[in-house]
């Protein structure tokens, strides 16, 4: 027996803020992914950070299990501690492969709680976008299937730690001070019919986030991408990505020349690739021995 779990990451948030004091984010889920595998050929553990074993041994609790009896192996084309998922998408990916293998299927809101659990998560793992209390693992709406825009992710450099990051002191503060301007993102993502609209929201809630955590000479990127045909930027709002939006049939040869322009105005910008704007979920895999 053989099952493949796979889950995407994201290019940090759409909108992410507060909305009459509860906290939100919006996901951005992309084309890369955590991929567990397990296996009844071994009971080794491969692959596992120590949030993936946290899940490991919370899903077998909340499933009233005392111990997995198959082999489990994790591997990720997720960066660590840039603000892309990779954590959320490392620990849904083992709880629904767990429950797979144990034929005790989960819901997305069951995982959500049980990832809220270790650490704030994304959700990635619903389909569709969707509006999601990172701090409980509530759903709090969908927004459906949007344009699959073409994101060129870069990375502003260092690291962040997503538990640090939710503990500072001055965080609720921060937020709810935004939150006229990030409520006004969301109404606008919430009315988006076009690329341009998507982008525009998220560009207000990148902004917004100067107050909390600044990417370095933001507006002036902002600035120089749309004259190279971009349609705005989206930012991980606890991380260090920015993505540079693009409609979803926008050029590879644009997409090339906006990212040798951006990386020779701003040499602290590192391209990393592009992805695309996809709709959040969760694939399961099974094949039996023959």
């Amino acid at each position: 027996m053989e099952i493949k779990v796979s889950v995407p990451g994201s290019c940090g948030e759409l909108v992410q803020g507060t909305r009459q004091g509860v906290p939100f984010l919006v996901t951005c889920p992309v084309d890369l992914y955590t991929h567990v595998t397990v296996t009844d050929r071994t009971r080794d553990l491969t692959g596992l950070g120590a949030k993936a074993q946290a899940a490991l041994r919370r899903v077998l609790r909340y499933l009233g299990e005392d111990s997995f009896p198959y082999g489990l192996s994790l591997a990720s084309e997720l960066p660590i501690g840039k603000g892309m998922a990779s954590s959320s998408a490392d620990i849904a990916a083992v709880c629904f492969a767990v429950a797979a293998a144990l034929d005790r299927p989960l819901t997305a809101p069951e995982v959500s709680r049980i990832a809220a659990g270790i650490e704030p998560t994304d959700g990635v793992f619903f389909p569709g976008i969707v509006r999601l209390n990172h701090m409980t693992g509530e759903c709090l709406e969908s927004l459906g299937v949007f344009p699959s825009l073409k994101i060129a992710v870069f990375d502003t450099g260092g690291a962040v730690d997503t538990l640090e990051f939710h503990q500072r002191k001055d965080l609720d503060r921060l937020s709810q001070a935004n939150e006229e301007r990030t409520d006004a993102a969301l109404a606008r993502l919430n009315r988006a019919e076009n690329a341009v609209a998507i982008a525009q929201a998220a560009t207000e809630s990148a902004l917004a986030n100067q107050s909390i955590l600044p990417k370095r000479d933001l507006a002036t990127i902002i600035e120089t991408a749309c004259s190279q045909g971009a349609l705005g930027v989206n930012a991980a709002h606890s991380g260090t990505i920015l993505g540079v939006l693009f409609p979803p049939d926008a050029d590879a040869l644009a997409i090339e020349g906006c990212v040798h322009r951006l990386t020779e105005v701003f040499p602290h910008l590192d391209y990393l690739q592009s992805v695309r704007l996809i709709s959040g979920g969760y694939t399961v895999q099974k094949r039996e021995e023959l």
